[in-house]
């Protein structure tokens, strides 16, 4: 049985990224995942990362909990499903780890994509999309919602974060930005077409 392919969406929170990562992994009958928070492990690991303000991990304590989640992740729910010969389509995956406590934080990012291929076992998504906007898009798509504690942070770890994505997908021919202040149907235009060349797989709608 052929394995699956595995497909993660990247960016911003407010950048659309989780509006097409479900749409995608429902055109493609695939396993729809999401970081942090997607096994049991991993639920608790995301309240302490993001929602127990009491907790306030340091940087690097905040690094490594995100590849405990991973390695839960990868280990018990991405590499069963692709073994299968389903498709996988995560919402976050090494790209978030290197944009937010890489760039944002200021950690060494060798260090880092060290951690994250033992986390992982070297496995990577054979496309990963960023689906990229301003910061005052994505600050007022998400008015009204409970910010978590990353999302409180200021302006300006967000604009490293923004960039930390794009230097990434500068430098890595497996990745695609997709301009997310575009319309609805012209971003799932744009990220269809990048399966399509990238996998040769079609969305269907």
């Amino acid at each position: 049985m052929a394995t699956g392919r595995f497909l993660a969406f990247e960016g911003i929170d407010g950048s659309g990224k989780s509006t097409q990562a479900s749409r995608v992994a429902k055109g493609l009958e695939a396993r729809l995942a999401f970081e942090p928070g997607d096994t049991v492990l991993g639920a608790a690991l995301r309240e302490l990362l993001l929602h127990d303000f009491s907790s306030d991990p340091t940087s690097v304590a905040e690094a490594l909990l995100m590849a405990a989640d991973r390695a839960q992740h990868v280990e018990t729910v991405i590499v069963p499903e692709l073994a299968s010969g389903r498709h996988v389509v995560t919402d976050r995956f090494n790209g978030s780890t290197l944009a937010y406590q890489g760039f944002g934080r200021g950690l060494d990012r060798n260090v880092l994509e060290q951690v994250l291929s033992f986390a992982t076992g070297g496995l990577t998504p054979d496309l990963t999309i960023v689906v990229d906007c301003d910061l005052e898009t994505a600050r007022e798509r998400s008015t009204g919602l409970k910010a978590d504690r990353l999302e409180q942070l200021d302006p300006s770890f967000h604009a490293r974060v923004r960039a930390g994505f794009l230097t990434l997908a500068e430098a890595n021919s497996s990745w695609v930005v997709i301009n997310g202040e575009q319309s609805l149907h012209e971003v799932a235009t744009a990220v269809n077409a990048a399966i399509a060349h990238h996998l040769g797989l079609e969305v269907k709608e």
